[in-house]
């Protein structure tokens, strides 16, 4: 049907969780004989490529990864994209549950690396290997300001909230088990001579849980990441980030110690996207560009706070029940359409939300494409007689990706790449592998002008990717929404 595409190439996103915590600062607790025992499992880069997957363990938040808008996004997730992709691989996120199990995960072999906001520390590089650094920062001390404070001059700020360590002496900090903030407030505790009250919370809370509740007045201190803490100051105005409590520390990715050919890649890799404005473009517009995360942290849309997709939900909702699919397909097919834009037109002159043509939308009843409930009212309709067309698919999840292929390019020509898939061997009935691979030879001659092709020539690699995005953000969108 033409419309507003959105390349989403080779990334393919397994979600393992419905609910995640922080970037962690996850942390390898005290050695133990059972932590000590080498790596459960091998797989190093030659069997990632053999398989054609990077598995990469990642954390659901605001530093990571997380929904936008109807479009996956985070510092780590747009990083990884970059590094699977120069290896032309696919990638699969795998969301932890547990922060506080997260290393534990990459040697059960749950993932190949792990890419959630790591702080390099001594006891973590004692058995896991470290990438060069992706950037620095440091821990800092996480504090409410006075209630009065936008009335308060500077230094009168300053003077209510604690700027020297040693003021921590009896001062009650809450931050997460087996995080990296817990060897650091004791070391502190040890150096300025008396003993912080450190409570250990549930190692399924988030950084940005425990900073929200210091915001709220729930609990009086924790400790944060401070470019964890400048994204959380962007929306949550009345907490204080300014003092450290450690000196920098890199950020990095982390991998099993039997994995080199693996940690040479991703280094070779990091390095070169050192020298480009590409990887500065990308930190900058998460951790420099305040505006725009409060934009993103106050929007409903932002998944870590409202869990919507967009503003036509109820809509989407509605009218999938009326075709009985999962209304978050619908949604993912609507955002690949027009990214949510009810005003935008192709050069096809398809308009709306579903990107319909006006005659297509007329036979169905609808004239009003430019109203978004009409428009995907008609779009359902259009789903449903593609649905009766293709009944004769017995499977019916390959028949949704028949469905799927025809909104975009036309039953016409996934009935030629049908007949070239029966042809040339392959399953007429299977999507995946199978005709997928034969509409996208449909713009080849040698295919075009077979014998046994009635429609001619087709841009097949538009519905051939058409399909896949659809599928891979539904992935996501199950993680993020019921």
């Amino acid at each position: 049907m033409g419309g507003f595409k959105l390349l989403f190439v080779g990334i393919m996103v397994t979600l393992l969780s419905c609910r995640t915590a922080e970037p962690p600062n996850g942390a390898v607790g005290s050695s133990s004989p059972e932590e000590n025992k080498a790596p459960l499992v091998h797989a190093d880069l030659d069997t990632i490529k053999a398989r054609n997957k990077l598995i990469a363990i990642t954390g659901y938040d605001a530093n990571s990864y997380f929904l936008y808008k109807g479009r996956p996004m985070g510092y780590e997730y747009e990083l990884l994209k970059k590094f699977a992709e120069s290896l032309d691989l696919k990638l699969e996120l795998v969301v932890a549950r547990n922060k506080a199990e997260i290393f534990e995960m990459l040697e059960r072999g749950e993932g190949d690396i792990l890419a959630a906001n790591l702080t390099v520390t001594k006891q973590r590089a004692e058995k896991f290997s470290f990438t060069e650094y992706l950037s620095t920062t440091r821990q800092v001390l996480v504090q409410k300001k006075p209630d009065n404070w936008q009335k308060m001059k500077l230094h009168e700020i300053d003077n209510a909230m604690i700027r020297s360590q040693i003021d921590l002496i009896g001062k009650r900090v809450h931050v997460r088990k087996a995080s990296s903030y817990v060897p650091r407030l004791q070391n502190l505790s040890d150096e300025i001579g008396g003993d912080i009250n450190i409570v250990e919370e549930a190692g399924d809370i988030s950084t940005d849980a425990l900073i929200k509740q210091v915001a709220d007045g729930t609990i009086p201190f924790t400790v944060s990441d401070e470019n964890i803490a400048l994204i959380n100051q962007a929306y949550l105005a009345d907490i204080d980030i300014a003092t450290p409590l450690s000196f920098p520390q890199q950020i990095a990715w982390a991998v099993r110690k039997n994995s080199p050919q693996l940690l040479e890649a991703a280094n070779v890799w990091i390095r070169q996207a050192k020298k480009t404005s590409d990887y500065y473009v990308i930190y900058n517009k998460y951790y420099k560009n305040r505006r725009g995360f409060r934009t993103r942290a106050r929007s409903e849309f932002f998944s870590y706070r409202g869990g919507k997709i967009s503003k036509y939900d109820d809509m989407i909702q509605a009218y999938a029940k009326t075709i009985n699919w999962d209304w978050r397909i619908l949604a993912s097919q609507i955002y690949q359409e027009s990214r949510f834009d009810p005003e935008i037109e192709s050069w096809a002159g398809a308009v709306g939300l579903m990107q319909l043509l006006p005659e297509t939308a007329k036979d169905f009843g609808v004239t009003q494409t430019e109203n978004p409930s009409e428009n995907i009212k008609a779009g359902t309709k259009y789903i449903h007689w593609l649905e009766n067309y293709w009944d004769h698919i017995p499977d019916e999840e390959q028949r949704m990706k028949f469905v799927l292929g025809s909104y975009n390019a036309g039953q016409g020509h996934v009935a030629d790449a049908r007949r070239l898939a029966e042809k040339f061997g392959k399953d007429q009935n299977v999507w995946d592998g199978n005709v997928e691979e034969y509409i996208r030879r449909l713009s080849e001659r040698k295919y075009f002008n077979d014998d046994v092709v009635r429609y001619g020539y087709c841009r097949g690699e538009e519905p051939f990717q058409y399909v896949r995005n659809i599928l891979a953000r539904y992935e996501e969108y199950k993680k993020f929404l019921n």
